[in-house]
């Protein structure tokens, strides 16, 4: 079997972050299917193209589903990587804790990271009342009187510019900020959750590459996630937040690194 037949078996799935979709990993999908490694770029609900508004989306496990769909549907016996971007890394321990058998490794990319100790939420709640980040100019409101819907959040181009795209050309801000769309941290929700478990998501093998210039998930944060919740390995990129646009060839080769080592 030569190498790209090699890789063709090994399939990686690209998690994207709040507000924003499958679409902001075209520059690393590509170069990884042209390498012949099987790509997918799933948009979770009310993300990317997905028609659905925020409202439909009242559960994190809701906003989840398009990933835990595509893992149920996998071959038995087939194992892929999962990448998970910002936000997205709640995404991937979540399918862990459910699919813990089909995911080779769970990679987090400057991604908030749970443990198998704390509710889901507890990382998210640790960036917010420490003050991590300066939200600038992000729109956070209730979406329904009663409060049983999440907190709607959306960014604005000055938190885009400063603090997410900040080593991204021009060209790639204005594709992110007319793209974006309105989504959730979901924090209600998870605080409402069990903790995973050690059993499953804990049993996974887990990646985190750690982005030195991000000022959206700060690199200090990261590496208290990891203290937090030790890692099999972590790897190092200087890029900001937006590192699949900011520097696709540094990532690319970070996961094919990933791919080839743990697949």
């Amino acid at each position: 079997m030569g190498a790209p037949a090699a890789k063709a078996c090994k399939r990686i799935v690209l998690v994207h972050g709040a507000c924003l979709g499958g679409w902001s990993w075209f520059k690393v999908a590509t170069p990884l299917r042209a390498a012949g490694y099987r790509v997918d770029t799933p948009d979770l609900a009310a993300s990317g193209v997905d028609p659905r508004p925020l409202r439909d989306v009242p559960t994190f496990r809701d906003y989840t589903a398009p990933l835990l769909d595509l893992l149920a549907a996998l071959p038995p016996g087939e194992r892929v990587v999962l990448v998970g971007h910002s936000l997205g890394g709640v995404n991937v321990a979540l399918a862990a804790e459910m699919f813990p058998d089909k995911v080779a490794a769970a990679v987090f990319l400057c991604a908030f990271m749970p443990d198998a100790v704390a509710r889901p939420s507890h990382v998210l709640e640790k960036f917010v009342e420490g003050n991590w980040l300066d939200w600038m100019d992000t729109e956070m409101k209730p979406q329904d009187a009663e409060g049983k819907l999440p907190t709607s959040m959306l960014f604005g181009p000055r938190i885009a510019r400063e603090r997410f795209f900040q080593m991204c050309s021009p060209e790639d801000l204005t594709l992110g900020g007319s793209l974006l769309r309105v989504s959730s941290m979901f924090v209600e929700d998870l605080q409402r959750q069990q903790p995973y478990t050690q059993e499953r998501y804990g049993s996974v093998r887990k990646v985190y590459v750690v982005c030195k210039e991000d000022y959206a998930i700060v690199e200090e944060f990261q590496r208290w996630m990891v203290e937090n919740n030790p890692v099999d390995e972590v790897k190092e990129i200087v890029a900001d937040h937006m590192v699949m646009l900011s520097r696709p060839d540094d990532l690319v080769r970070c996961l094919e690194d990933i791919a080839e080592k743990y697949a």
